[in-house]
């Protein structure tokens, strides 16, 4: 970095920009966390057919896809952040229709809608937490938003019991929390003085070709997270383990996992990033090596712990390295492209490790993941050691 660009990349952050992104991020993060298992356990409590909840889970997917490929055009339309104050209000709209009416047809209108709105918030705050945050504290920022992500994705399943699956309480109250996420971060806005620059269609696929290993980074954090939570407790099931420590698996993931963010942003701000990366991605191939050679339900636990936490590292070394190298429309299109490169990678992910348990054994599961790990590490290793030669 040229003495130029170190000067321009050093601010005050935006302060303003920062907090109403980690709130938002938050909030999306409880709202997904609750309602991914509610929409399950509500059409299944009424009777709807395990295939026609898939398929209800897939209209969130395609609201996903579909929000990620429009938002270039969008941000030529309106600035980023009345898209992510349109996109929680949207959000809320969303819950509420849920909660006043069990109509099939809407609910699959307003998952679609959900998972367009979700996306638009979690692509452009990215990038906005990238515009408005300077490199020396990129590492920290990411950290701390990083664990606002898996905080609220732990936090929200903890809310069924006391809401129940019937009647819409849990669909009107989270409803009413969007809104309220939407009228603070339309407050802290006002004083924000940055703003992500517009996007194109066209910035998302050259970002393919321009950033091919962060691209890859996130592919393999979303192949081995979703490796993690949705095969790994099948896995603990058929090793003879019981349902009651496979749910347990998931906890354990999920709560270090965010405790672990912020300090994994401490490494990246102070070590060399690339570095933190490899070795994260190390410690997770480890993790899924190990669980097959060991016995202990402790021990079992720990382990996961680290694979989840090693793991999501990954995410937030990417997005500290995409704000570190890219500037200006790139980094929505960046967001953009990793929202694209994380649904790739958890598709693979679940079905994959899904198809080695049960062709082969279900040992085939972890290695398998470790093992794609390991091949991504040496890979990751190599072209960082060739990028540096040509310096």
């Amino acid at each position: 970095m040229s003495l130029h660009e170190a000067q321009a990349s050093d601010f005050a952050p935006d302060w303003p920009a920062i907090i109403a992104v980690v709130l938002g991020v938050t909030a999306f993060s409880v709202a997904q966390g609750l309602t991914y298992p509610l929409i399950s356990l509500s059409l299944e409590g009424r009777g709807v057919s395990a295939g026609m909840i898939g398929l209800n889970a897939m209209g969130f997917a395609a609201g996903l896809g579909a929000a990620t490929l429009i938002l270039g055009r969008l941000t030529r339309l309106a600035s980023a952040d009345k898209l992510i104050i349109a996109s929680l209000i949207g959000c809320s709209t969303c819950l509420a229709t849920l909660a006043s009416t069990s109509e099939l047809a809407i609910w699959f209108i307003a998952r679609f809608a959900l998972g367009f709105f979700v996306s638009m918030v979690f692509m452009l705050g990215e990038a906005w937490l990238n515009t408005a945050c300077p490199d020396r504290l990129r590492g920290r920022v990411s950290g701390l938003y990083g664990a606002g992500m898996c905080g609220g994705f732990a936090a929200g399943p903890l809310a069924i019991p006391l809401l129940g699956t019937s009647g819409g309480l849990g669909f009107a109250l989270l409803a009413i929390y969007i809104a309220l996420v939407a009228f603070l971060t339309g407050l802290l806005t006002m004083g924000a003085r940055t703003r992500p620059e517009p996007s194109s269609t066209r910035d998302l696929f050259a970002f393919f070709t321009k950033a091919p290993m962060l691209i890859l980074m996130v592919l393999m954090f979303g192949f081995a997270d979703i490796a993690a939570i949705s095969a790994m407790p099948v896995y603990f099931v058929k090793t003879g383990h019981s349902q009651a420590f496979a749910a347990l698996s998931v906890t354990a993931l999920a709560i270090p996992t965010a405790l672990a963010q912020p300090f994994i942003g401490v490494l990246l701000d102070r070590l060399p990033r690339r570095r933190v990366a490899i070795s994260a991605a190390a410690v997770a191939a480890t993790g899924y090596l190990l669980v097959p050679l060991l016995s202990s339900d402790i021990a079992l636990l720990m382990t996961f712990a680290f694979i989840g936490a090693a793991s999501f590292a990954l995410y937030t070394a990417a997005l500290t390295m995409l704000g570190e190298e890219y500037r200006g429309s790139m980094l929505v299109a960046g967001s953009a492209a990793f929202s694209l490169a994380y649904a790739a990678g958890s598709a693979a992910g679940s079905g994959a490790t899904g198809a080695l348990m049960n062709f082969i054994n279900p040992v085939a599961g972890p290695i398998g993941v470790g093992v794609v790990l390991v091949v991504f590490t040496l890979a990751f290793a190599l072209n960082g050691r060739r990028q540096s030669a040509r310096r």
